[in-house]
């Protein structure tokens, strides 16, 4: 079981996004894994840490941020799969006996979703992809043998429709390889990399 927590702050304001990461950075050691603007106008802080550090940092996000809280979830052990994905860690290569797909419409409750998958199921996660030109949605993406796929969708679907926020799932067996490469794209047309004045 891991021993790293995982949490997220949705705050309906970029002002009050970064007013609360600066609330939470100032109270424990974590790391911010993004803190940026999601559609719809909103501003999302990921971050994770050791157990007591990331509930310090929650609590004092929650704090600043104050009835701007849009959404939150804090996920004392998560899923070691779920903490590698959101640091840029794919698990998709070679041929794949099923792949499920579990999208949710809102950011924090798929990442709950994803974990309980995980750890439901004997599945890997191959990665997942959340808000960029997504209008605010989220999805995660799991393979392995075709029963574990489908328990896991179950699993993850079990907690976004208890919050109304399932979107759509779908368990592909015996994917095509041409398949494999879009599963998780890029979102298309990403703007570049602002330059810095020298």
């Amino acid at each position: 079981m891991s021993s790293e927590a995982l949490a997220l702050v949705e705050v309906d304001s970029v002002a009050g996004g970064l007013s609360a990461l600066d609330a939470l950075v100032k109270r424990a050691p974590v790391q911010v894994l993004e803190a940026n603007l999601v559609e719809p106008g909103r501003f999302l802080l990921l971050f994770a840490g050791g157990v007591a550090e990331v509930e310090e940092s929650f609590a004092a996000a929650l704090d600043r941020a104050g009835q701007g809280v849009v959404d939150q979830v804090l996920l004392p052990f998560a899923h070691p799969a779920l903490l590698a994905a959101l640091r840029g860690l794919e698990d998709h290569d070679g041929e794949l006996d099923t792949v499920g797909v579990v999208e949710g419409t809102q950011v924090a409750t798929t990442l709950a979703a994803c974990d309980r998958s995980l750890k439901d199921a004997d599945v890997r996660l191959a990665g997942l992809r959340v808000a960029g030109g997504l209008g605010g949605r989220a999805y995660y993406v799991v393979h392995g043998a075709q029963h574990d796929v489908q328990a896991a969708i179950d699993a993850g679907a079990a907690v976004l429709s208890t919050r109304q926020r399932l979107h759509r799932t779908e368990c592909i067996p015996r994917p095509h390889a041409e398949l494999l490469p879009w599963l998780l794209r890029p979102a298309p047309f990403a703007p570049p990399t602002p330059r810095r004045r020298s």
